[in-house]
């Protein structure tokens, strides 16, 4: 029978060196090992050269290095975005997107297997919850798309499969360990946390003294409207997620990201423009207008399966309205359509794979 391994991607500097200490190991091995699996992103604890043979051969026999294996690539027929399938060690199926633009090229991470919030325009919601994943998870996403692209990956976004708050632990955890000196691959000035809205937790993420820049999923600045398209609006109203957001900004300085995605009759109304506009001068922000993507391949019914993307006139309209308030906007082009891999598309149904 295979021995069970123990994870050791996903703990913090700190852990690790408890770790190590606790096994009668030298603490500066902790910071070896560190470096190996978090700068490197060495596959292989034999690929840790300056470590003694006999603790490699001790990590190897007591712990797992690698906590997914890439499934499926699927690249974009324009050869730009590219989607990757990964599986964790327990056999859950994850997406992350690697989306190029002129000035960076950003990878967008999942921190959910599925999501439990059933926003009516994205897909992983449809798809339901399944688990949530640990920091190693995280981190290995980045670790393995970054293998398997020929550009170097110089943005983050946890923006794939769900909510990065309802996994708080495992988020903060991950985004600690590229906060450190010797995760020289990405800085925590290039990585954005989305979210939903859990605002106790916005605020705990502001506590962090973690300089990471928020995006809040808006869609509408109507509590009724958007309780409709947003079930968790239910629970965690606008009001207070606005509050947590104005606390996140004090804290951190910086402004906030407000995604909008554009649905035809339901918020791209003269009022919706009027609401967003007054909205966008309470603290500073800039605005994605994101078209809607199709949920065709999951077969929606009720609500998703009724939804229309705004007409491209009335997107640039509102882009140019809001630009006129001297308000930045940014228009969110439809990349990887094609391969399910544009913004609200990602999903697996499970037992697919």
């Amino acid at each position: 029978m295979n021995k069970k391994l123990k994870p050791l991607k996903g703990l913090t500097l700190k852990e690790l060196q408890d770790l190590f200490v606790s096994e009668g190991e030298a603490k500066f091995r902790a910071l070896q090992v560190f470096n190996w699996m978090y700068n490197y992103k060495v596959t292989s604890f034999h690929d840790m050269n300056n470590v003694s043979l006999s603790l490699r051969n001790k990590l190897e026999d007591e712990y797992s290095l690698l906590t997914l294996s890439m499934v499926e690539k699927a690249v974009s027929s324009d050869g730009a975005t590219v989607k990757f399938l990964f599986k964790t060690n327990s056999g859950s199926i994850i997406e992350s997107v690697i989306i190029p633009d002129e000035k960076r090229t950003t990878l967008c991470i999942s921190t959910q297997v599925g999501c439990p919030l059933d926003c009516k325009f994205c897909a992983t919601g449809l798809m339901g919850y399944k688990a949530n994943l640990s920091a190693g998870e995280i981190f290995d996403q980045y670790l393995l798309a970054s293998k398997n692209y020929a550009s170097p990956i110089t943005n983050i976004v946890y923006m794939g499969m769900g909510e990065p708050l309802l996994n708080y632990d495992s988020t903060v955890k991950s985004l600690s360990i590229f906060s450190e000196e010797l995760t020289k691959g990405i800085s925590l000035k290039k990585i954005t946390v989305s979210t939903s809205g859990i605002p106790e937790r916005i605020r705990n993420l502001a506590d962090t003294n973690l300089k990471v820049k928020l995006a809040f999923s808006l869609h509408s600045c109507f509590e009724n409207i958007r309780s409709e398209i947003m079930p968790i609006n239910d629970k965690y109203s606008l009001k207070s997620n606005l509050e947590a957001v104005d606390y996140f900004l004090k804290k951190t300085g910086g402004r906030v990201t407000y995604e909008y995605v554009m649905l035809e009759g339901v918020n791209d109304r003269k009022e919706d423009l009027t609401a967003l506009i007054k909205l966008s001068r309470r603290m500073p922000a800039k605005i994605n207008l994101i078209p809607f993507n199709s949920l065709a391949h999951m077969n929606p019914e009720g609500m998703s399966g009724r939804l229309k993307p705004s007409t491209k006139d009335r997107i640039e309209l509102f882009a140019d309205k809001l630009r006129d308030e001297n308000i930045t906007v940014m228009l969110r082009n439809t990349k990887g359509q094609d391969i399910a891999a544009a913004c609200g598309q990602l999903a697996i149904k499970f037992g697919d794979k």
